[in-house]
């Protein structure tokens, strides 16, 4: 078990106490969670990592352990270690080691119920049925939306100590894409790209936030596939973020030419997309609302594709037909911290403001963020361009796009199967902080980059 340096342990400090002002007279419990085993108990999912919203108040990954947030006093419940836990994994430290190292009161976990007795809870169950039968079992809880209404509250915005995890993570995923540029070259698995990748992070003690995307087939938006040879003329579309052992997410794409040169279609593109961008990131301010920032990339992709004879008609139109959405299916982006889409276990409570739901049009639909920007946060940019034949041939989806899409024109454009450009941003009062610029993303930089390893 790894205990939090004295900085970050003095920041769980300030954010339970921070925690415990929100919620009054209301006790918050939060459990760490348990390994998930891969196929029997004794073959787990590993490292085990715990429930983000433990790590943030906690900055340590402890099995099985649940922490009690009451008024001034926070109290993390141990399960009791045994003879044969020592033997196969090393004996646990002492509480009063914990209780030091992490800055609060230690207690076993059989003092659970005793702790909660005569007060009002409100927990954030983990994803596990286990654990959330565990939670069942202490009684009833009529405070759970207001325990998960002040964590929402206080990790919306960023702490000094979670802008420096964001920042490692950040600098190990930029590293790990120009490796995976180095690495790239005609009529290799796209695994040995990924393998380049992860083996850069694992020298610098990190995983990933997320399975890994890297694949010629950019069209497909989720693909963890990495069998396909790459061809000359391919380009490759890369998704990997860095996760620090805190637990704190990257979150990049680039795509890029497997041969070296983007072809004439390719960076025609390439172009609109990173345009697309550039127009977002600039937008990155407070006090704007996220949503607005969605349909900034949905009018530049329109125009841009307008301008290459691929749709025609006025732009405005073409975004409020969701016509765009044929290409750019998916939402601008989602929070960042310690989760890669943040708090999304909480749903849409979490990205989504008060008095705000999400919209049933095909073009924002994907939205997972609307909330109006404030300092501290942090957010990814992601337009892209995608031809994806389930759009492209629904008659239903395509209907309101009528002769406004200019099959025959795009037909010229069949070697651009998926192209996405991805960073994440620091909202800060001076502006936006693109916390990834030196991933490079111009078609000169990146051109640069590939196969040079």
């Amino acid at each position: 078990m790894e205990l939090p340096a004295e900085t970050l342990r003095d920041a769980c400090v300030a954010r339970r106490s921070n925690l415990a002002a929100r919620l009054g007279g209301v006790t918050a419990v939060i459990p760490a969670g348990r390994p998930v085993p891969r196929n029997y108990p004794a073959n787990p999912h590993w490292p085990f990592r715990a429930s983000s919203h433990f790590l943030y108040l906690v900055g340590a990954s402890i099995e099985d352990a649940v922490l009690v947030v009451h008024r001034g006093e926070s109290t993390l419940c141990l399960p009791q270690a045994t003879a044969e836990d020592a033997l196969w994994h090393g004996a646990p430290p002492s509480m009063s080691h914990l209780a030091h190292g992490l800055g609060l009161g230690v207690a076993p976990l059989a003092e659970l119920p005793a702790l909660l007795k005569g007060r009002t809870v409100g927990a954030l169950p983990p994803p596990d049925a286990q654990g959330q039968a565990a939670l069942e079992a202490l009684g009833p809880r009529a405070a759970d939306a207001q325990v998960a209404d002040a964590i929402i509250d206080l990790r919306l915005r960023h702490d000094a100590a979670a802008v420096g995890g964001l920042e490692r993570a950040a600098e190990a995923t930029v590293a790990a894409h120009r490796v995976g540029m180095a690495a790239t070259r005609p009529g290799i698995p796209a695994w040995q790209v990924v393998g380049a990748m992860m083996a850069d992070l694992a020298h610098r003690g990190m995983g990933t936030s997320y399975p890994p995307i890297v694949s010629p087939r950019g069209e497909v938006l989720h693909n963890h596939a990495h069998h396909d040879v790459l061809a000359a003329g391919d380009l490759l579309l890369a998704d990997v973020g860095a996760e620090t052992r805190g637990g704190w997410a990257g979150d990049v794409t680039r795509t890029w030419p497997v041969s070296g040169r983007f072809s004439k279609s390719q960076q025609a593109i390439y172009e609109v997309v990173l345009a697309a961008q550039a127009a977002c990131i600039a937008e990155c301010r407070p006090g704007t609302r996220y949503r607005h920032i969605h349909l900034t990339a949905a009018r530049v992709i329109a125009q841009g594709l307008k301008d290459l004879g691929i749709l025609r008609g006025d732009v405005d139109g073409l975004v409020a037909d969701d016509v765009h959405a044929l290409f750019f299916p998916h939402g601008i982006g989602h929070l960042i911290g310690l989760d890669v889409h943040d708090m999304e276990d909480l749903g849409d409570r979490a990205g989504y403001a008060p008095g705000r739901t999400r919209s049933d049009r095909f073009g924002l639909g994907y939205l997972r963020l609307d909330r109006d920007l404030e300092p501290g946060m942090a957010v990814t940019i992601e337009p892209g361009f995608y031809q994806v034949p389930a759009l492209l041939e629904d008659p239903t989806r395509t209907a309101k796009a009528g002769d406004r899409l200019v099959r025959s024109r795009l037909a010229e454009f069949a070697d651009v199967r998926g192209i996405r450009i991805e960073d994440d941003v620091l909202i800060t009062s001076g502006g936006p902080r693109v916390l990834t610029e030196a991933a490079p993303k111009t078609v000169a930089e990146v051109e640069a980059a590939v196969g040079r390893g």
